[in-house]
């Protein structure tokens, strides 16, 4: 299977759609019998109710607050059905009634009929409430959010009580994941008809707490009039059926691939132990790693599969480079004379290349440096900032336009790391990693990550195949540990006897949700 095929053909693959496309496919849904906006927006009103009957169902007393657009008429709808079962429910309207007319009016008027009344204070509302309801906006919002709907949201946030976000949590951008000023911190989210661009990267993990999806009996046919997807929410098993085929019986150490680490500067000897065990249990079938010579003796006695080599220049690296199938350059490397010389090495070697860490940043020092496609860059949001001239917060605002912009300044794969990592090729939609937790920040988990996507390569998977699979591998590994010791105090290291059975399918353990 071809690289440019790494997303395309799995089928299995959740497809995640923009805000124009949205709107596409509502347009199209229109003229569909049974999709009428009052038909989709009872569906939704309903499923959100039974979500919530299903999450929290000893709360009886409800805080709806809507919004004026059809968010706000979802809202409506689920205060009606809430009313009707017995809830006491406190509805307050901001920024505004629905237009006249409109099927959120009729959301509006339906729910007065039923005898629902609407509350003036939404300060009150959120005392009383055992669970609060956030239908103020949908996936139109764009801007920061400010006036009242900006004040009840950082009440929603300031206050104790569980939160259902409708469709989207109000402020989140739902193409970026960006928060617009402020934005509902929800326990849960539903998210209807398609699955948006935003939920699942950067601040988008936070805001929206667990999410589920609804497609409201919206035909698939339909969703597909909005064209290709915009990314792909990537998924362990499918990656790992579609590239990962069972071993020939005849398979020996030389025909699984040969990685070499290079790095391990003066005190940086562990980096390039964890990035060449990581490769090694990840099923390289032999791993090198370059380093200075003092690191050699540590290296051997705590993991001797791999073959350690001091090293005082690149002069020394030139017969493990003629032995390599993929380098995996940047754990431990430093930025002096000596990094710079691996780094050198390494590009002129005209191998296929993992490039992490220091070597990102001497990268992003030497911009005269052409785009290539035999490379693997796994920047974090800092680095990326540096190899695009930017700032971190600037990465975070938008990663998918960040991950398309690397891949157009410097070519190959790129694996923008942090919440929601985001792996592009620049052919396939990016894909976007639904796994992972907080504990993974901390120390040398980018090292783990790297020898684990130079190990997939060098087992001759694609070279998005591999960067897309490593990375769903590496974070189920720390999801797996989470799950058994809590998030403080994860140690990269703790991922490593995780990693075998998941590379070969015994124990995967991923909830992926929605």
């Amino acid at each position: 299977m071809a690289s440019s095929d790494c997303y395309k053909l799995l089928n299995s693959l959740k497809k995640l759609y923009s805000v124009p496309q949205l709107r596409r496919i509502d347009s199209a849904a229109a003229g569909q019998t049974g999709c009428s906006g009052t038909a989709l927006m009872e569906r939704a009103g309903a499923a959100a109710f039974a979500m919530l009957r299903r999450l929290w169902p000893t709360a009886q007393r409800l805080a709806v607050l809507c919004g004026p657009g059809n968010n706000g008429g979802d809202g409506y709808v689920l205060a009606r059905l809430a009313h009707l079962a017995g809830f006491r429910v406190q509805l307050v309207a901001l920024a505004g009634l629905p237009r006249a007319g409109s099927e959120a009016d009729v959301a509006r008027q339906w729910f007065g009929a039923s005898g629902g009344t609407q509350q003036r204070d939404w300060q009150a509302a959120l005392g009383g409430a055992e669970l609060c309801v956030d239908a103020l906006l949908g996936t139109g919002a764009d801007r920061p959010l400010d006036g009242p709907i900006a004040a009840a949201v950082a009440g929603l946030n300031a206050q104790t009580a569980p939160v259902l976000a409708l469709d989207v949590p109000s402020g989140l951008n739902a193409d970026s994941g960006q928060v617009m000023g402020v934005a509902v911190r929800a326990s849960a989210t539903l998210t209807f008809v398609a699955r948006k661009l935003g939920l699942y990267t950067g601040a988008a993990r936070e805001c929206c707490g667990q999410l589920d999806f609804d497609d409201l009996g919206v035909p698939a046919q339909v969703v597909a009039m909005a064209g290709e997807a915009a990314a792909v929410r990537l998924d362990l098993s499918s990656l790992r059926s579609a590239f990962l085929a069972p071993r020939p019986r005849h398979a020996h150490k030389g025909s699984c691939g040969h990685v070499l680490v290079l790095g391990g500067d003066h005190g940086y000897g562990g980096a390039v132990r964890l990035a060449g065990e990581a490769a090694a249990r990840t099923g390289a079938g032999l791993t090198s790693v370059a380093t200075r010579s003092q690191h050699v003796a540590a290296l051997i006695a705590g993991r001797p599969e791999l073959m350690a080599h001091g090293i005082n220049s690149a002069t020394d690296i030139a017969p493990l480079l003629a032995r390599a199938s993929v380098v995996a350059v940047g754990p431990g490397l430093g930025q002096d004379d000596f990094g710079r010389d691996l780094f050198a090495a390494a590009l002129a070697s005209g191998l296929p290349l993992v490039v992490d860490a220091d070597a990102l940043n001497l990268l992003a020092r030497d911009r005269q440096l052409p785009r290539r496609d035999d490379w693997i860059l796994t920047p974090h949001p800092g680095e990326a900032a540096r190899l695009l001239g930017g700032t971190a917060s600037q990465i975070e605002a938008d990663r998918y336009g960040a991950a398309r912009a690397l891949h157009a300044r410097f070519g190959g794969v790129v694996v923008l790391k942090g919440a929601g990592t985001v792996v592009y090729d620049g052919v396939s939609p990016p894909g976007v990693v639904p796994y992972g937790n907080p504990g993974m920040a901390t120390g040398g988990m980018g090292d783990v990550l790297t020898g684990v996507i130079a190990a997939l390569w060098a087992q001759g998977l694609p070279a998005a195949a591999a960067a897309a699979l490593g990375a769903c591998l590496h974070a189920v590994a720390a999801d797996q540990v989470v799950a058994r010791q809590g998030e403080r105090g994860l140690l990269a290291s703790d991922l490593l006897p995780a990693l075998p059975a998941l590379v070969n399918g015994r124990n995967d353990g991923a909830d992926l949700g929605a």
